[in-house]
């Protein structure tokens, strides 16, 4: 089966993209991957042993992904085959299975290549197990997206999932270097252009080498930034809205905020801003983050949160905009208290673990006759009549001992709530004399 991306030009033509005619004809070409190449490394040790086990890499666009599955199968003199799940089907699949048959009859093994293998369906993914499992084809699955969430477990199972890093400045920089040498001539860049092109690749080794080309093929002129800014267009945000990058800086800006990072937790949100995500799914967040991270300790971050919601509602953007940063800084800065968090999910756990019970009948009214003669209402102590407006009753069923959810913390409106609470539970126990609850 031919590639989808076979373009027909011999290897050496000037016509084939600048990052096609540098892509590395050995192992030992490939920059930013040391992790996975060094010595010791999980792929050094697999070639070293003179196998391969099927592979799912997971990293980011322009790391290298096609590379280095193309130069494995040549490492250990493998057929290289190549489909996308993007253009492909069960047909497709189907194709590749027998033709992989044939070459093992002839004693030649398949290194079968899924761009984008996320993409196929759970059955579709399914299929690949029977061939997998006996050998028929070793596996080299490519993705963007978390394995964990977009791959079947038994698949995952029969693979060994392998992170690709995003290019880093220094790999970058190699990739320039020996892009001049392959043109035969500096690329026309002073050191601020090139550092500030680098920074536009946003770690994406093929879209930076498309932006080099562009610099080449823009003359002979030396350029700086802002020349450079008129030759190549911006990188939009590497951020899917509703994918992995969702999650990994929600979950960044969150984090940020519990640690009282306040500079980290802007960032993340102008992040999420820039790559597009809905103004309220963050506001939502931090609306659950008062409740959540801040509670007691500072009651007023919930109207904080909800203000900020509100005004962003009313201004939209990109006035409202500000509305989020400020309730981000506030939440930021306030004392933090899972405690309120805890007392729900701890009196939750009780009220299915003890069941149905009664409330005590003296909390109970007893609005007819009937219900007076069973108790109902008997011996209430009313608070406000009792001094410092508590009466020390108990409150649980009578089946229940006390139990203690709530336990504030020594922060914020909390240290107060925390002081009344011990005054209350010794006077309890005073107006008791002493007695506990069940």
């Amino acid at each position: 089966m031919t590639s989808l991306f076979d373009t027909g030009l011999p290897e050496a033509s000037p016509d084939r993209p600048l990052a096609d005619r540098l892509r590395p004809s050995r192992l030992d070409e490939v920059v930013g991957q040391d992790h996975l190449l060094k010595k010791d490394a999980p792929l050094k040790r697999m070639l070293d042993g003179g196998w391969l086990a099927s592979i799912i890499f997971w990293g980011p666009p322009g790391s290298g992904k096609t590379t280095i599955a193309r130069l494995l199968a040549k490492e250990v003199n493998m057929h290289f085959e190549q489909i996308s799940a993007v253009f492909s089907g069960v047909a497709d699949l189907r194709k590749a299975f027998d033709a992989a048959k044939m070459r093992r009859q002839d004693g030649k093994r398949t290194l079968l290549f899924v761009d984008e293998i996320h993409r196929f369906n759970r059955t579709q993914q399914d299929g690949f197990l029977p061939f997998v499992e006996d050998g028929t084809i070793t596996l080299v699955g490519a993705t963007t997206e978390n394995p964990s969430f977009e791959l079947n477990g038994a698949l995952l199972s029969r693979c060994q999932v392998l992170v690709l890093n995003r290019h880093d400045e220094a790999s970058l920089r190699v990739l320039m270097d020996r892009a001049a040498e392959l043109e035969g001539r500096p690329i026309p860049l002073d050191d601020a252009a090139k550092t500030a092109l680098v920074k536009l690749a946003d770690g994406d080794g093929r879209f930076f080498l498309n932006m080099v080309e562009a610099v080449f093929h823009s003359g002979e002129e030396m350029l700086d930034p802002d020349a450079l800014s008129q030759v190549i267009s911006k990188r939009a945000p590497a951020y899917d809205k509703d994918r992995d990058g969702h999650y990994n800086l929600i979950s960044a800006l969150h984090k940020s905020l519990r640690g009282s990072d306040v500079d980290a937790a802007l960032y993340w949100f102008s992040r999420m801003m820039d790559g597009g995500e809905a103004p309220f799914y963050i506001a939502r967040r931090l609306v659950r983050f008062a409740v959540e991270d801040i509670g007691m300790a500072d009651p007023n971050a919930l109207v904080q949160a909800n203000a900020a919601k509100e005004a962003y509602q009313f201004l939209g953007s990109p006035e409202g905009d500000l509305a989020i940063a400020q309730s981000v800084i506030y939440l930021a800065t306030a004392p933090k208290s899972n405690a309120a968090y805890r007392a729900f999910k701890q009196s939750k756990q009780a009220a299915r673990k003890h069941g149905s019970h009664m409330p005590p009948k003296h909390i109970l009214n007893a609005p007819t006759g009937m219900m007076k003669d069973m108790g109902y209402g008997k011996d209430y102590a009313y608070d406000h009549d009792a001094e410092d407006g508590f009466s020390g009753q108990s409150y649980f069923p009578d089946e229940m001992k006390r139990e203690q959810y709530y336990s504030p913390v020594e922060r914020g409106f909390e240290r107060d709530i925390k002081k009344r609470l011990e005054y209350w539970a010794r006077l309890r126990a005073e107006r008791r004399g002493g007695k506990t609850d069940k």
